[in-house]
């Protein structure tokens, strides 16, 4: 009989299930602000009274710094504890939140960008304390949900934002994420327990600028190559300067005390094979959210677009979000039953199965939403499975600055997708009443490196070796139902 402490609810305590209902609830709100403003992308410039370039940095902002506050605000909840900075990342969401609400020019909205997408912090964060408020039998399907949410938040976000920018002003899609954000601050401090789970230690200041400037750098490198160009000095210098600050972060974590992130653990193969699945599943996962909409807005006068508006694409797309919602949980039965290790190569396999149906079936719109379902089961049972494995391969001391790492790798993922999309769908092209479009040969590349994408993560994923913590040591609190296989 084990004779660790309890860490979390009994299992017959009814707040263990609304404290999961609450953090899967901000992750969705926190995942939200990453499609919130696609619906007015293309208005953005009149609205903000600047140039498109300008206006650009809207979306971009908020994806760089979500890059950076996920790692960081998992160490910093290693340290001070989960509940504190998930009541941090829920303010930062409603600040952020209210900055954009007022915001009638550009500054203002790339402050308040900004600072909503450091709030995507709250993900990482509320996987790995998960584990400690839930009792053994609720665990995996909880972390499964509150995992999934990073694809389904995107996913719904964008009809949702598209019929809010339609029919309201546009400032009302910031309010209604500072409604949201509200009642996700509420919850997390009357509902979320506040255990003692603080490591304590002090936060490494010189990793976290190394970090943050290496990310920074080489995202916009990523980001802005298809717009700058690939061989232009700016894009160049981001790119090397970046990867350069990153090696040099590097060499510095692995000598410090106390470090932002520590690279050993990182680098054992569980961990780092599990994290460049992340980013194979990412990518796979991006890269529908980029291709579909475009291919469904097209004029149907091009012989394969389905001229389809805004709101409409989003209602076609809305349903894969639904999936990734149902997917989440099943998944959890599956890492119960299996284990994790197959749970994410069956993921995998499913999303890049999705793709090839959208390689050959994309005659009609309901064509696609078939694929698109089929992709987003994959990416529910993928996303969720991840955590798992993360969490079984290091100490719960470390537990959220690993996931935060893990969703970093996951966001690399996006963003490279992001820029490959752009560049296949721009360089192949077809005249339609004097514009350059992508042309049907296009899309259908795009689909094939997605599935690409995805059958690489399955690889990868095989060869993950498998942990198996039956046991762990009581002065580190981890409990003996994390167990990968």
């Amino acid at each position: 009989m084990s004779t660790e402490p309890v860490v979390g609810p009994t299992p017959a305590s009814p707040r263990a299930l609304l404290s999961v209902v609450v953090l899967c609830f901000g992750g969705l709100s926190a995942a939200l602000t990453q499609t919130l403003v696609i619906p007015i992308q293309s208005e953005l410039p009149r609205l903000l009274d600047t140039s498109a370039a300008n206006a650009s940095w809207v979306i971009t902002s908020t994806l760089l710094a979500a890059a950076v506050a996920m790692p960081i605000a998992g160490r910093l909840a290693d340290m001070f504890g989960k509940q504190r900075v998930l009541m941090v990342s829920a303010v930062l969401l409603m600040v952020g939140s209210l900055i954009c609400a007022q915001a009638d020019s550009l500054l203002p909205m790339l402050a308040g960008r900004t600072v909503q997408g450091f709030a995507t912090g709250f993900i990482p964060v509320g996987i790995s304390l998960m584990r400690e408020i839930t009792p053994p039998k609720m665990t995996t399907s909880a972390i499964a949900a509150m995992s999934a949410t990073l694809g389904v938040g995107g996913a719904i976000g964008l009809p949702l934002a598209a019929w809010v920018a339609q029919d309201f002003n546009w400032h009302a899609l910031f309010w209604m994420s500072a409604g949201l954000a509200v009642l996700v601050t509420v919850g997390v401090a009357t509902v979320v327990p506040h255990i003692h789970d603080g490591g304590g230690g002090r936060l490494d200041v010189v990793g976290a600028l190394g970090l943050t400037t290496g990310l920074v750098a080489t995202l916009v490198a990523v980001t802005k190559g298809n717009a700058w160009g690939w061989g232009e000095p700016r894009t160049l210098g981001c790119l090397v300067g970046g990867v350069v600050v990153l090696l040099v972060w590097g060499w510095y974590e692995l000598r410090v005390d106390d470090p932002l992130c520590d690279l050993r653990v990182t680098a054992q193969a569980p961990v780092l094979l599990t994290n460049l699945a992340a980013v194979a599943v990412g990518f796979g996962m991006m890269a529908q959210a980029i291709v579909v909409p475009q291919l469904l807005q097209l004029p149907s006068e091009t012989g394969f677009g389905f001229g389809q508006t805004i709101l409409e694409a989003g209602l076609w797309m809305a349903p894969g979000g639904l999936m990734m919602m149902v997917f989440a949980p099943l998944s959890g039965r599956m890492m119960d039953r299996a284990g994790a290790k197959p749970t994410l190569m069956l993921g995998a396999a499913v999303l890049g199965s999705g793709y090839l149906v959208a390689a050959f079936l994309t005659h009609a719109p309901w064509q696609v939403l078939v694929a698109s379902c089929i992709s987003s089961a994959g990416v529910g049972i993928g996303y969720a499975a991840m955590p798992t494995l993360i969490l079984a391969a290091v100490p719960m001391r470390e537990a959220a600055s690993a996931v935060g790492i893990n969703a970093l790798m996951r966001s690399m993922g996006t963003t490279l997708a992001a820029a490959v999309m752009a560049m296949l769908l721009t360089g192949s092209t077809t005249t339609f009443a004097g514009t350059q479009v992508p042309s049907e040969s296009a899309f259908t590349l795009c689909f094939v490196v997605g599935a690409i994408a995805a059958f690489v993560g399955v690889a990868i994923t095989a060869v993950i070796p498998v942990v198996r913590r039956q046991s762990a040591p009581a002065a580190e609190g981890v409990r003996a139902d994390a167990v990968s296989r």
